[in-house]
């Protein structure tokens, strides 16, 4: 399974993130979390700053453009073998940086790719 960092997690229910962690959980992928507050999420510890984490496959970002500025260069040291933008990311600055560091881009729902079988391709 993928090991994936969503990066704007939500302990709110009705938040995509907080939907993304839960179907990733029940999909066995292992999840890390970062956001605003620190709090745990059914086991899932959401964290503050940027840890140093290691073997991230992908990056799932539920930030907005102006928002991921602060992180480009931390996804970027994780070296992911992808990041996705899920719908209200899209961020054509950081998706360059990314595919010039050889890191694939996914302009796509995370929710989505879960449901159609498509997360692991």
């Amino acid at each position: 399974m993928l090991k994936t960092l969503i990066i704007g997690a939500s302990d709110k229910p009705q938040r995509y993130a907080y939907k993304a962690l839960k179907l990733l959980q029940k999909n066995n992928h292992e999840v890390l979390a970062l956001g605003k507050r620190q709090m745990n999420i059914d086991g899932v510890e959401v964290h503050l700053g940027k840890p140093d984490f290691s073997d991230i496959h992908t990056v799932t970002l539920y930030l907005n453009a102006k928002n991921q500025e602060e992180y480009y260069d931390y996804i970027i040291s994780l070296k992911p073998k992808r990041v996705i933008f899920n719908p209200g990311t899209e961020n054509p600055d950081f998706q360059k940086k990314l595919n010039s560091e050889n890191i694939e881009v996914v302009e796509a729902c995370t929710l989505v790719l879960l449901s159609t079988n498509q997360y692991e391709t």
